[in-house]
């Protein structure tokens, strides 16, 4: 690992020196693009938390594309995380802050000059909530010799209000978000040798609202050669919007404010911002009303389009949904647990007909409590991770699909189930000998995959590779293992887009 080393005196150990890192007890000082960074120690993993990867996007920056860092003069803490992104707090009013553009880097002290694989996590949180200390680097960086970067980027009407018809220099806004996680994948590629990681061999995961924004790195020429691998858990593209779609969503945050003109959006306060953006989010429902948008600049076409006309057999793909996705959404809103025109048309804007239509045929056939979790889950989630899926497969990329069904009292996973297996911390969890085996097959396959191999076998049988139209995957449950599904529910009059208004 090339990097400058500065002494402290009486505190430099050995290891500092292999790694390029100056440390005492606790703290451990480097050098990045800006300047020099204090992290701290934590037990065998060295943590650098909030260091600024891009301008504060505040002032004349507001609602502008990311700006490079500019250096700083003397040596930055980075010993705390930064604040989170502007967004609802849990009781209502405004939590994070504008200024929010940080990320955090977990490497293991035993690096050395090694290059180690590196994987960056995009948190959830419906493209409007949540942060990058929302789950634990230690998880991959302790035990496994992995290099973790979680980050934050500008969430809701910060990161995805689209306003490029109101002035070109705002071209991007419906992307910034995007382009925020684009700007932390550059800084990386910058910089991570420096904490021991290798730029070549980066694996970009998230999951529900970060697993929409990882995969809208595919839809992009912006973000060609900052990765090489991708971790979907629980989303897809669906939340690429078109500009009508998007300018929809505006007009709606303008009606809440009583303002008239786009322009009169940009230099109101964060608090306003926010508690509009609450109001017609109407909690879970607006899991889908922001997002990217297909602006003609940052993204220019349908996603699916996109990625078969710029194949790239080189990145690889870790796909999954869980059983039974929408039930943590029908605790959230009651109304969907018997879905009429109105509520579908909350959630998903004029697909509702699709949704309805659906429902109304299972229901019929069988209980209707069971055939609004089964279609729900399917126009949700798992419809379109088996659309990207057969699309990547259709351009020659690696992909493998994985469907977690455990629950505890047997009823099957819903939404974010899977987490605390997937980020496995031993001796942190309330887990049962069952639910022991199963974080340690899970852990151990995820990090096969972000070390360049196939994930591998579970219970002795290989987890096999994604092939468009024939349906293998590896179901996580009580016994986990392969197997072939017969048929992938796909409504092919559906858009690629969950939410759309005309």
């Amino acid at each position: 690992m090339k990097n400058i080393l500065r002494l402290i005196p009486v505190y430099t150990f050995l290891l500092g020196i292999f790694l390029g890192f100056t440390t005492s007890a606790q703290t451990v000082v480097t050098k990045v693009s800006g300047g020099w960074i204090k992290g701290i120690e934590e037990g065998p993993t060295l943590v650098f938390k909030g260091i600024p990867y891009a301008k504060p996007p505040v002032g004349p920056l507001r609602f502008m594309p990311p700006q490079p860092m500019t250096s700083w003069k003397d040596t930055l803490s980075c010993e705390k995380f930064g604040s989170p992104a502007s967004q609802g707090g849990g009781t209502g009013g405004l939590k994070g802050s504008e200024d929010c553009l940080t990320l955090n880097v977990y490497t293991p002290t035993t690096a050395r000059d090694a290059k180690l694989p590196v994987l960056v996590w995009v948190h959830g949180g419906s493209l409007t909530g949540g942060s990058g200390m929302g789950m634990n680097g230690h998880a991959f960086a302790d035990d496994d010799s992995v290099v973790t970067v979680t980050i934050n980027y500008r969430l809701g009407v910060f990161g995805f209000m689209y306003l490029g018809d109101v002035n070109k220099a705002y071209q991007s806004s419906g992307n910034n978000g995007l382009l925020d996680l684009i700007m932390a994948l550059k800084w990386i590629r910058q910089n991570i040798a420096a904490m021991g990681g290798d730029a070549s061999k980066v694996t970009v995961m998230g999951e529900s609202a970060g697993a929409k924004l990882t995969s809208a790195l595919l839809a992009t020429p912006q973000s060609k050669g900052y990765f090489n691998q991708q971790i979907l858990e629980s989303g897809a593209v669906q939340c690429i919007r078109d500009s009508v779609t998007a300018k929809g969503i505006r007009q709606r945050l303008m009606t809440e404010l009583g303002v008239s003109k786009p322009a009169d959006l940009v230099k109101i306060s964060a608090e306003k911002l926010i508690a509009a953006q609450a109001k017609i989010s109407n909690g879970a429902q607006g899991t889908n009303y922001f997002g990217p948008v297909i602006d003609g600049a940052v993204i220019s076409q349908d996603p699916y389009q996109y990625i078969l006309k710029n194949r790239n057999d080189k990145v690889r793909f870790l796909i999954g949904t869980n059983k039974f996705e929408s039930k943590m959404f029908m605790n959230f809103d009651k109304r969907l647990n018997h879905p009429d025109s109105t509520v579908l048309y909350g959630w998903f804007g004029d697909n509702y007909r699709y949704i309805l239509s659906n429902f109304e045929s299972e229901a019929k056939n069988g209980n209707a409590d069971s055939a609004a979790i089964k279609v729900l889950t399917q126009y949700m989630y798992q419809m379109h991770s088996y659309r990207l899926a057969n699309t990547l497969a259709q351009a020659g990329s690696h992909v493998w699909m994985y469907r977690f069904d455990y629950k505890r009292d047997g009823t099957g996973a819903t939404h974010a189930d899977e987490l605390g297996y997937v980020w496995f911390l031993p001796k942190q969890n309330n887990f049962n000998d069952t639910e022991l085996k199963l974080a340690n097959q899970i852990h151990q396959t995820w990090i096969n995959f972000i070390k360049g191999k196939a994930p591998g076998q579970v219970n002795d049988k290989q987890w096999p590779h994604f092939v468009a139209g024939e349906n293998n995957i590896m179901v996580f449950d009580t016994v986990s293992g392969p197997t072939q599904l017969n048929d992938i529910y796909n409504d092919r009059a559906h858009p690629s887009s969950c939410f759309v208004l005309k």
